[in-house]
């Protein structure tokens, strides 16, 4: 078996726990910021498209369920195999951590050329599944078709950065982001309003970055500078490894792949009361979050692979620090946005729509979405510690508990109950905070504490 040899580049058994959280949670925090900058800009530009009012940023929303199901199968192979690899690491065991990531690496290719197959060949009776109507099918479907033929490439990029980060390469992993974001920022102009391409031209350039980025972590991982390195021996697919990081990786599957369930449920019921401007509203909800979330989910996934690697190596101390810490940032952030979210809202409205009745629309809904925000963070808090300790099961149960069992039934009941029946829709995104993240954090802390107080 191949060890370390003296290897001790990113050693997260030593020093302070928080600065190792922060040394990788920072750069991760910043390429995630720079990555929702992307987006957030994607949208702007989207949502600004001369002619069409609220269309096609509306469009772009019910392309949204199909984008996190591709995000999902990443999730799926990247955030299953690169736990998997940092407690190989902590062991000292180079060959099985190098043995995960080129067998991840090959499924996330083959996976992202059939994930292309399919949407093209389904994209059309699936998108008026999700809400569309006459007048914003076309918008959505110019958009996905292009978005669909460079799968591959956000597979890869998504997919391997989580190995490159899990490494302790924080800014090579944000680099990853950063790259794909500059290109994609200074493509979107040029392709949507100077060559006309409209919703169009959004697609190319998404494209086009993201197969830079996938091409950057190529690089990285078969290059001289990384400790676990991409090789073809290692692509080899071996039932007991794919296994291994299937079962840890539909944690992170469950939560994008429920993601797009809850989106396409509640694309569809607002479409039934409250037509398309009400799937706009959230679209633009869905945005806004995906910004706020930003901070936690760099925390929390900088926090992973230092708790994976402390659990290979048996430092049960440090990882309680490492879930303290990550816990309370977690809550004292959400708190915060709560309160700018509640007070503000119109502002963070007018950064993806101006129009007068969409903004009107989504004051209130916006209020009644992110209310008891803080929650949320518990879900993320519970849900990485179960991950990063290989606890598959508990993860993936978390996931369908939130997101199938409690807000699926939530957002096709409570518009019956409910006066406006959409407010309904966005209720039921509070009350599975509330459910979700308590019942996932406590029986985190009951599972793992009795293992880490015996163990330690």
């Amino acid at each position: 078996m191949s060890t370390l040899s003296g290897e001790t580049r990113n050693d997260f058994s030593k020093g302070s726990v928080v600065k190792n959280i922060l040394s990788i949670a920072l750069p991760m925090t910043l390429a995630q910021l720079i990555n929702i900058l992307y987006n957030v800009v994607d949208r702007m530009y989207i949502g600004r498209i001369p002619g069409y009012g609220s269309l096609p940023l509306t469009g772009l929303g019910l392309c949204i369920p199909i984008i996190s199901a591709v995000i999902a199968f990443a999730n799926l192979f990247g955030m299953g195999g690169a736990p998997l690899c940092a407690i190989a690491r902590g062991k000292g065991d180079i060959n099985t951590a190098e043995k995960i990531m080129g067998n991840a690496f090959f499924l996330l290719v083959v996976t992202g050329v059939l994930l292309t197959g399919t949407g093209l060949l389904c994209k059309k009776p699936l998108l008026y599944i999700f809400g569309a109507s006459d007048a914003t099918y076309p918008f959505a479907d110019r958009y996905l078709t292009i978005y669909l033929l460079g799968s591959v490439f956000v597979m890869m990029s998504l997919g391997l950065n989580s190995f490159i980060n899990a490494q302790g390469f924080g800014r090579v992993g944000m680099m990853t982001t950063l790259i794909g974001a500059i290109w994609n920022i200074l493509l979107d102009p040029l392709f949507i309003f100077t060559w006309k391409m409209g919703i169009q031209g959004a697609a190319i350039a998404t494209v086009i970055s993201q197969f830079i980025s996938a091409l950057w972590t190529l690089c990285f991982l078969t290059g001289k500078r990384t400790i676990l390195r991409l090789r073809p021996a290692s692509m080899r697919l071996e039932a007991k490894t794919v296994s291994r990081i299937i079962a840890l990786g539909l944690s992170g599957f469950m939560m994008s792949i429920t993601n797009s369930i809850v989106q396409v449920v509640c694309n569809a019921t607002l479409a039934v009361f409250g037509g398309d401007l009400y799937v706009g509203v959230m679209t633009i909800l869905n945005s806004i979050r995906e910004i706020t979330v930003m901070p936690v989910s760099g925390i929390t996934n900088g926090a992973q692979p230092v708790i994976s690697f402390n659990y290979g190596a048996k430092k049960y101390d440090r990882i309680k620090t490492a879930i303290r810490f990550m816990a309370v940032v977690g809550i004292c952030y959400t708190g915060i946005v709560w309160g700018l979210l509640h007070f503000f809202p119109v502002f963070f409205i007018r950064i993806f729509n101006e129009d007068a009745a969409l903004v009107k629309a989504a004051v209130p809904a916006l209020r009644i979405y992110f209310f008891g925000f803080f929650m949320m963070s518990l879900q993320f808090s519970g849900q990485t510690v179960f991950q990063a300790l290989g606890k598959a099961k508990f993860a993936i149960f978390f996931s369908v508990l939130r997101k199938v069992i409690i807000v699926v039934p939530l957002t096709v009941l409570l518009p019956h109950v409910v006066s406006p029946s959409v407010n309904g829709v966005f209720w039921a995104e509070v009350v599975s905070n509330f459910i979700g993240g308590t019942a996932c954090f406590l029986t985190m802390l009951f599972v793992t504490g009795k293992e880490l107080n015996e163990g330690g």
